[in-house]
């Protein structure tokens, strides 16, 4: 996994280096471990297989891990192994209902590569080799003369001062306001630009919304699978996470109405937060009649639904959104541009019912009085003059030639899709326990086992995949010998 944070983590092991084999070793485990790659509970590969993957003496690998011992890093457990030395854990924050309440337990199944791993694998340096468990285009899809072109024409004569010199809208500016009006009515939502608060990226706008709707304590139904950091950032604010069983079409409303059902009175739930169109990590889009049928259980049941359109410039415009279906009566719409721009353009924007904006732009003020007003009229003067509807045409045929090229790899090297190959992501099924499969390749690659996409960590073969980073054939190549060794070695796990 080369350049996520540290070269240290990932430069090969050399004799000729000022600091010995062993003192390399132990510090990329020490880096690992700080990075949460290798999270309190994961064992630690055996010294004979170390040894072999690192080129070295059973003996530098001892002292290597005699050294991190000694640092409190990690435990020896006779006859088992090394393993990552446990830490106080949070409580967990999924659904009653198992042998005792999800609020009193801790998870028992500790994920060796955690959430946030993959938020920090995204500060790989430019030119570095793109990874398959990360969520963002590759450098070179993106269009950097059309955001410095962008740029120039907002911060020329008086505007930069203009734009500059204040805090600006609290709402945000209402140049970008007005063109996401347009915007949303492509995708059939129809809103005013008073209806609009900007955010610093659609994850500020989940968390704004979450902040002024609800508090610690209570209940967020939300899909699974699903995004990873949704769950961490939902336990992160104290909410009692209640995991939906996500089809290929929609969520499980029988599932739904059971979970809101078990829930006292003042603990249920008043948020369903969901990827309609282009869910992470599946690709699933919401169909017409789900769509209708989660509305009508959300105006039973008194919910607010959060509608996160985050890949809504990787889809097809013409996918239902409940935002367009309610006329953001009990919706809230999300989306933001990384996606498709750059991931360091945080711009992002919730379109609201009216009656909640002043509450969300009270929270907007208390976390971030204001959001850079320049980039928001550089993004406004992308979308006025079509060249983000452009960018992303040429960004779509990319993506649907780099899918086609990725699905022929996975099938070719055994894997099958657990769901239809579409958007940004694949879900796909490996055959062996991925999350032990991404300890083994993690030298080379930073994959996305799928138990980090269950609110509950679990053994499962799938894990998610980027159809435009994984067209490395050398990738596939690796997984399937990584692969081989895991099935020699153990019998593989259940699918999950």
């Amino acid at each position: 996994m080369p350049n996520i944070l540290s070269p240290l983590a990932t430069a090969p092991l050399s004799r000729d280096a000022d600091t010995t084999l062993t003192e390399q070793l132990a510090g990329r485990f020490k880096e690992r471990i700080r990075q949460r790659l290798l999270a309190p509970g994961a064992r630690l590969p055996s010294v004979r297989e170390c040894a072999r993957r690192h080129a070295v003496s059973p003996h530098t690998v001892v002292a290597a891990y005699d050294q991190l011992l000694a640092l409190g890093l990690v435990e020896a457990r006779r006859q088992r192994g090394f393993f990552v030395r446990e830490t106080a854990a949070p409580r967990a924050t999924t659904a009653p209902g198992h042998a005792a309440d999800a609020a009193d337990r801790v998870p028992a199944h500790p994920l060796p590569i955690s959430a946030t791993a993959l938020i920090r694998g995204m500060f790989q340096p430019p030119g570095a080799r793109p990874m398959p468990g990360l969520g963002t285009l590759p450098a070179d899809w993106l269009d950097l003369p059309l955001l410095a072109g962008a740029l120039r024409k907002v911060s020329s004569g008086d505007q930069l001062g203009a734009v500059s010199l204040r805090y600006g809208e609290p709402a945000g500016e209402l140049r970008l306001r007005n063109a996401l009006v347009t915007q949303l009515a492509d995708f059939g939502v129809s809103a005013t630009a008073d209806q609009i608060v900007t955010t610093i990226g659609a994850t500020h706008a989940l968390d704004v919304v979450t902040r002024t709707l609800t508090r610690a304590g209570d209940s967020v139904l939300v899909d699974e699978p699903g995004w990873s950091v949704e769950y961490a950032r939902l336990a992160a604010l104290g909410m009692r996470v209640l995991p939906v069983p996500r089809g290929e079409d929609g969520p499980d409303l029988a599932v739904m109405q059971r979970l809101i059902d078990a829930q006292k009175p003042a603990r249920r739930p008043r948020l369903y937060i969901t990827v309609s169109v282009l869910s992470n990590p599946t690709g699933a889009s919401l169909s017409l009649q789900a769509a209708h049928r989660v509305l009508q259980l959300a105006q039973t049941n008194d919910l607010h639904i959060v509608e996160d359109d985050t890949y809504a410039h990787l889809a097809p415009a013409h996918l239902p959104r409940m935002a367009a279906l309610d006329a953001l009566e009990r919706t809230i719409y999300i989306s933001g541009f990384s996606k498709i721009l750059v991931p360091n353009w945080r711009v992002g924007f919730i379109a609201a019912p009216r009656a909640l904006v002043d509450r969300l732009v009270d929270t907007k003020l208390l976390s971030t009085l204001t959001t850079p007003g320049l980039t928001e009229q550089a993004l406004a003067h992308c979308l006025e003059q079509g060249l983000l509807r452009r960018h992303t045409e040429r960004v779509m045929a990319k993506l649907a030639a780099a899918r086609e090229r990725t699905v022929r790899l996975a099938e070719a090297h055994g894997c099958t899709f657990a769901a239809p190959p579409r958007g940004l992501f694949g879900w796909v099924d490996v055959g062996v326990d991925t999350e032990r499969l991404a300890q083994v390749m993690l030298d080379e690659w930073l994959l996305a086992p799928g138990a980090l996409f269950h609110a509950t960590p679990r053994p499962t073969t799938l894990m998610r995949i980027n159809f435009a980073t994984t067209q490395d054939a050398r990738f596939w190549k690796a997984l399937t010998r990584a692969r081989s060794e895991l099935r020699a070695s153990r019998p593989t796990a259940r699918q999950g």
